[in-house]
C-alpha cells in the first residue's frame, strides 16, 4: 500500500494503491493495481470506525471524487469509515483504455485480458483489500446501479465479509438472457420519449431537422468523429436521470447557427454531444456492458438485435425520431475514433458464451447479511420487475420501492437516501 493524506475543509481524505492479481486462479501471475479513497472527517481520523465501501455505477467508471458537493458521503463518515474503490480497469486502477491495451499482442489477448474486469473479480479485489486494511473485521457495503450488481455477486461468493449492505437502482436480473433486459429496457426508454416530448413538444421538430441535416451532411464532431444519427441519439442515454429532459433540451436549442455558409451545426452543440458519451474514454462501458448480463451464454449484440423489434428508434423521414438508451451497438466500434483499436475485441467478446456464474441463487436464499434496496419505480436502467424478481431470492432484503428519484437518486439526495437504507437494514424502519 502507498499511502497519501490530503485535507480539505470537513474532510481527510487518504489515497491507497493495492497489488492485486489479474487472475485469481494464478496469483503468481501478472499483477495490477487498484486505486481506492478513505474518506473520514477531522473529528473521527483516529477513530475505530466500521467501514464502508463503495461501488460505483457503469461498468467502467471510477469511484466519485470527494469534493464536499455529495452529501451521502457526508451522511456516511458520520457512522463509517469510507472507502471510495475505483474498480479494476477504471480511473486510476491500472486503466483500460486503447492506449494500454495496445501493448498486448491483438484482439484475442485483448478480449482475454477484459474478461478479468466483471464483478466476480471486483468482488475478489474488495476482499483482498479488506484483509488488508481491517484483517478478519467485516465491512459495509453501497452500491449505486452497476455497484448493486457487484453488490449481489458479493453477497453470493463472499458474504463473511460484509456486514451489511445499501444498494441503490441495481438490484440485477437473475438467470436472464440480455435479451430479456433488452426487450423491457426499449420500451421503458419509448416511455421517456413520449414524455419528453409531451414536455418539449417543439423538440420533435428540432429532432428531425437536425437527423435531416446529418443525413445530408458530413458533420464532424470537434475530436474529429463523424457525427451520425444513430450517434446522436444517443443523448436519450440521460433520459432516466432527473435532470436528463432539460440537459437535452437546452442542448438541442443550440443545435444550429447562421455561419458563412448559411445554416451549419453550432460548435457549441457539437462539443455537448461529444461531452454527453464516456464510451471511448471509459471503454469498458462499451466493452462489458452486456456481457454483465452473460452466465453461460453469448450476448451477441443483444441490443442491435432487439433494437429491430421496436421500429420507432430507427430513422425515417418525416416520422417522430425517438432517442435510445444507454445500450451498446456494434457500430460505436467504427464511428467512435478511440474505440476503433479495440473493435475486433469486441466482437469476439460479443460472440463468447464461457462466462462464469455471477450470482448464486442457494447463497442468495441462505443469506444472513442485513440488505436494504431503494428499487425506483420508473428506473429506465434498471428494469423495477426484474429486480423485484431477483429481490425475492435474496433472504432478509428491505425494498424501498420508491417513484420520488430517478436513476440517480443518491446524487441527487444522497443524505436521506443512504439513512433511510440503513434504518431498513437494521430495523428501524
Amino acid at each position: 500500500m502507498r499511502l497519501t493524506t490530503h485535507r480539505f475543509p470537513g474532510y481527510v481524505v487518504t489515497d491507497h494503491e493495492f497489488t492485486v492479481p489479474l487472475n485469481y486462479a494464478r496469483p503468481d501471475g501478472e499483477s495490477i493495481t487498484v486505486f481506492a479513497r478513505e474518506v473520514t472527517t477531522p473529528d473521527r481520523e483516529h477513530a475505530d470506525l466500521p467501514w464502508l465501501i463503495f461501488f460505483q455505477g457503469g461498468p467502467g467508471f471510477g469511484a466519485p471524487r470527494p469534493d464536499g458537493s455529495l452529501t451521502w458521503i457526508a451522511r456516511a463518515a458520520q457512522d463509517y469509515r469510507v472507502l471510495l474503490i475505483d474498480q479494476r480497469g477504471t480511473a486510476r486502477s491500472t486503466p483500460i483504455n486503447h492506449q494500454t491495451l495496445a501493448r498486448l499482442s491483438g484482439p484475442i489477448e485483448q478480449a482475454a485480458y477484459l474478461k478479468h474486469f466483471r464483478a466476480d473479480n471486483i468482488v475478489r479485489d474488495a476482499e483482498h483489500i479488506r484483509r488488508e486494511l481491517i484483517g478478519d473485521r467485516r465491512w459495509s457495503a453501497l452500491g449505486q446501479s452497476y455497484g448493486g450488481f457487484v453488490i449481489t455477486t458479493y453477497l453470493s461468493m463472499a458474504s463473511d465479509g460484509l456486514r451489511e449492505a445499501f444498494i441503490t437502482g441495481g438490484v440485477p436480473p437473475i438467470d436472464h438472457h440480455p435479451d430479456d433486459v433488452y426487450r423491457r429496457t426499449y420500451p421503458r426508454v419509448r416511455a421517456k420519449n413520449q414524455r419528453y416530448f409531451q414536455r418539449y413538444p417543439g423538440d420533435a421538430e428540432i429532432v428531425r431537422d437536425i437527423a435531416a441535416y446529418l443525413i445530408d451532411h458530413d458533420v464532424r464532431l470537434p475530436n474529429g468523429d463523424a457525427l451520425s444519427v444513430r450517434r446522436f441519439q444517443q443523448l436519450g442515454a440521460a433520459l432516466g436521470m432527473s435532470d436528463g429532459f432539460e440537459k437535452v433540451h437546452y442542448l438541442l436549442e443550440e443545435a444550429f447557427v447562421r455561419g458563412a455558409r448559411g445554416l451549419e451545426m453550432n460548435y457549441a452543440f457539437l462539443r455537448g454531444v461529444e461531452n454527453a458519451h464516456a464510451f471511448d474514454t471509459n471503454p469498458i462501458y462499451a466493452i462489458l456492458h452486456e456481457p454483465l448480463y452473460c452466465e453461460g451464454v453469448a450476448a451477441h449484440w443483444s441490443a442491435e438485435r432487439i433494437r429491430a423489434e421496436f421500429p420507432e428508434f430507427n430513422y425515417a423521414p418525416d416520422q417522430p425520431l425517438f432517442f435510445t438508451g444507454e445500450m451498446v451497438y456494434p457500430w460505436m466500434f467504427d464511428d467512435y475514433g478511440a474505440l476503433r483499436p479495440l473493435k475486433a475485441a469486441a466482437e469476439w467478446l460479443a460472440a463468447d458464451a464461457d462466462w462464469p456464474r455471477l450470482y448464486d441463487k442457494t447463497a442468495l436464499q441462505a443469506n444472513t447479511v442485513p440488505v436494504a434496496a431503494a428499487v425506483y419505480y420508473d428506473d429506465m436502467y434498471v428494469d423495477r420487475a426484474l429486480s423485484e424478481e431477483t429481490a425475492s431470492y435474496i433472504n432478509g432484503i428491505k425494498l424501498w420501492i420508491t417513484n420520488e428519484y430517478e436513476h440517480n437518486g443518491l446524487r441527487l439526495d444522497g443524505a436521506r437516501i443512504l439513512s433511510r437504507l440503513i434504518d431498513l437494514a437494521r430495523g428501524k424502519a
